[in-house]
């Protein structure tokens, strides 16, 4: 019989946070979280070691000159960064430390597709727009204060800085129902638990040596 329980994601509608300015292109997954701490299967804990490289010295010690070691942008919720951003391998384990890091939306012109689809797997919204608003974005979040802080409303499609400037974003309407419901791969099977359930129970009768 199929298991009834099942946490699924947290729901993403709208999100009102510190915008953080990352103004890098080609930022692959090894950069995002290096291949040392890929040995846990465990989405916690990840969020210290974003960024690792940039975030640390040898010595463990923070960089200050790096962003996310800054100010408010340690309580980042939305990142704002360049082409191709998530290239290189596949690891899952980039969008769990994006996430545990308190990251829930990601800005960029351009994304690579398998760290693009990991995100929206995980509860993170990859929102992809032209270069000329990704610029506009990353300007109000480098001037850090009040206009670092944004609002990504994703059932009216559209990011709100706090200069009233609103810029509005395609998303596909399977993602966006996803991200607002917080179901993933698994809550989507669930929702078909009763049907399943019911198959279980024919092929248990008509064939019990299965």
């Amino acid at each position: 019989m199929v298991q009834q329980r099942h946490a699924g994601l947290k729901k993403f509608t709208v999100l009102t946070g510190v915008a953080a300015p990352l103004p890098m292109v080609n930022v692959d997954t090894d950069m995002i979280i290096p291949k040392q701490f890929l040995k846990t299967i465990q989405r916690s804990g990840l969020g210290r070691n974003l960024f690792h490289d940039m975030r640390y010295d040898h010595n463990e010690k923070e960089r200050p000159e790096f962003i996310l070691n800054q100010g408010i942008y340690r309580q980042a919720a939305i990142l704002v960064t360049g082409d191709n951003f998530g290239c290189g391998s596949s690891r899952e384990h980039a969008p769990w430390a994006i996430l545990d890091f308190g990251i829930r939306c990601l800005v960029a012109p351009s994304y690579a597709d398998i760290f693009f689809n990991n995100c929206l797997k995980n509860g993170i919204l990859p929102l992809l727009l032209p270069q000329e608003h990704v610029n506009t974005l990353m300007e109000a979040a480098e001037c850090g204060g009040a206009r670092a802080t944004m609002t990504v409303d994703l059932e009216r499609q559209e990011v709100r800085v706090s200069h009233h400037r609103i810029i509005s974003f395609a998303v596909d309407p399977f993602h966006k129902y996803c991200l607002m419901e917080g179901i993933e791969d698994i809550g989507l099977t669930m929702k078909k638990a009763h049907k399943i359930t019911a198959y279980e129970e024919v092929q248990c009768h008509t064939r019990p040596w299965l």
